[in-house]
């Protein structure tokens, strides 16, 4: 009999003497629930910017605790450097080589329904997948996969429930003027905030770019509201929340907690760079990312009040690195300042690059009696394993076209099931944003292309992570044969979009 990841968990947990922590469908005969799913996301959130993760300056209590409690991935990688293709190979688990979205682009639907290219109906997400197994399921946050009157809809994707930002252009505003509330929409703010504008002059008030209702809190609610309705079923939910991505104007609160020391010397954002000004922009970003741990922290508040801790999967994550630099280098894109609060932790590039900056992200998963306390792995894996992942864990069978690979033995104390963990082949990533990116992950070695999508594409670049996450040391030439057999595997795992053509293996 082939021995599962699924069948290892099962013979773990009854071994543990904790049979109502038993995942999966075989749970059925001894009248046992299958374990509830929380799946969080951070935007643009770095690698560094948690403290668990060594950041300094910023408060993210309950996201340590969260760490403190389960497993930190210490090389987790996003399917993509920017939103919606990494939330099309999140959902999907297709990576970018054969991915129906490889880079952001609106849907050219007007406004009407505005939103960015639909997946296809024929594409089939984990949440339809959950939904078959007996999930509720249940998206709050931003979507970024299609409009509401399209293909790409979260409702006709498998999603019982939504509400947040279907648009990634209406989450540049955290004041928007109104959310998406299923297929339709709820007027949230008469007098809306539009998440870009200048004051090249004058003073910055930050009340100046606040309204009535605060797009996250809103959100929030409703997510606690589909986990109250559901604490008796097994339950999907699925938050990719919009903090910390600009535009920059958190609750004042969270602000005032920051030392005004920061931004003394710094001075005001304009919104020279972007999106809206700010009076303190660090103090701002801090605020932000304080706040999304803040929402965070309610999730699992919740989860405690209802008894539901132990038969709970709770995974947090980001969709890509921090905000890059712009013009001014004074600041970076929508006023960050990630140099200042180390938020790529010495890794190279930002949001948008396939180096380490842009794609490794904070990754922590709890699941009471599974994943032991306080631990880590160094275990490459990316958002392609999620979908079997989180099939495993319910039980149910993935689909066979996935590229990733179950998690689930890694999140074992058991040296012997971690041990088991075996990739079936490199992960992947062929980004057509920012002139064209290739990324090719085998263990320690790195292979990066940059350019491919211009009329002078660069040369392969070859790194050894285990010696130099910095990628300051190009091994190519010293290589050639570990370089040879990485672009092999890229060539061999890709397949032709005609909407994102490669000419350059074409």
């Amino acid at each position: 009999m082939k021995i599962t990841a699924c069948s290892r968990a099962l013979a773990l947990l009854c071994a543990s003497a904790l049979p109502t922590l038993i995942s999966g469908a075989e749970t059925a005969g001894r009248g046992l629930p299958k374990p509830n799913i929380v799946f969080i996301m951070a935007d643009d959130l770095g690698w560094g910017e948690v403290g668990c993760y060594g950041q300094k300056k910023i408060k993210t209590p309950n996201l340590d605790r969260l760490a403190g409690e389960g497993l930190r991935f210490l090389r987790h990688y996003t399917g993509a450097p920017v939103c919606a293709p990494a939330r099309c190979v999140l959902m999907t688990g297709r990576h970018l080589g054969h991915a129906e979205i490889r880079n952001n682009g609106d849907s050219g639907n007007g406004r009407k329904f505005p939103g960015q290219w639909p997946i296809t109906a024929g594409a089939v997400t984990m949440a339809e997948a959950l939904k078959k197994a007996g999930y509720a399921t249940g998206g709050f946050g931003k979507w970024g996969l299609g409009p509401t009157d399209s293909t790409g809809s979260p409702i006709r994707q498998g999603f019982d429930r939504f509400y947040g930002y279907n648009c990634q252009r209406n989450a540049h505003s955290f004041f928007p003027p109104f959310l998406d509330d299923d297929e339709g929409i709820e007027t949230i703010n008469e007098k809306a905030i539009p998440g870009h504008q200048r004051k090249p002059q004058g003073e910055i008030v930050a009340d100046d770019y606040r309204s009535k209702t605060y797009a996250p809190d809103r959100i929030l609610a409703e997510a606690l509201e589909f986990l109250d309705a559901n604490k008796g079923n097994p339950f999907f939910l699925y938050c990719p929340f919009v903090e910390p991505h600009v535009a920059m104007h958190p609750p004042r609160e969270w602000v005032e907690r920051y030392p005004v020391e920061w931004d003394k010397a710094k001075g005001v954002y304009r919104g020279q760079n972007g999106y809206l000004p700010h009076p303190r922009p660090r103090a701002g970003y801090a605020a932000m990312i304080s706040d999304l741990d803040e929402h965070v922290g309610a999730i699992l508040k919740r989860l405690e009040k209802h008894g539901l801790v132990k038969n709970t999967v709770v995974i947090f994550t980001s969709d890509n690195g921090t905000t890059h630099r712009s013009r001014d280098p004074k600041f970076g894109v929508g006023g960050v300042d990630a140099d200042f609060f180390n938020s790529t932790a010495g890794l190279r590039g930002f949001k948008g690059s396939v180096y380490e900056g842009g794609i490794r992200v904070p990754c922590i998963v709890r699941w009471p009696g599974v994943t032991p306390a306080a631990t880590t792995t160094g275990v490459p894996s990316y958002f392609p394993d999620w979908f079997p992942t989180l099939c495993d864990i319910a039980g149910t069978k993935a689909p066979a076209d996935l590229d990733g690979d179950t998690l689930v033995p890694l999140f074992q104390p058991e040296k012997k099931s971690r041990e088991s963990f075996q990739r079936r082949k490199p992960l992947i990533w062929e980004f057509h944003g920012y002139r064209g990116q290739l990324a090719v992950i085998d263990g320690k070695w790195k292979a990066v292309r940059q350019k491919v999508r211009t009329k002078q594409p660069g040369a392969w670049e070859l790194y050894d992570l285990d010696k130099d996450h910095a990628e300051a040391s190009n091994l190519a030439k010293k290589h050639p044969e570990v370089l040879m057999r990485l672009e092999k595997a890229f060539l061999a795992d890709r397949s032709n979009n005609k909407r994102y053509p490669l000419r350059l293996y074409e």
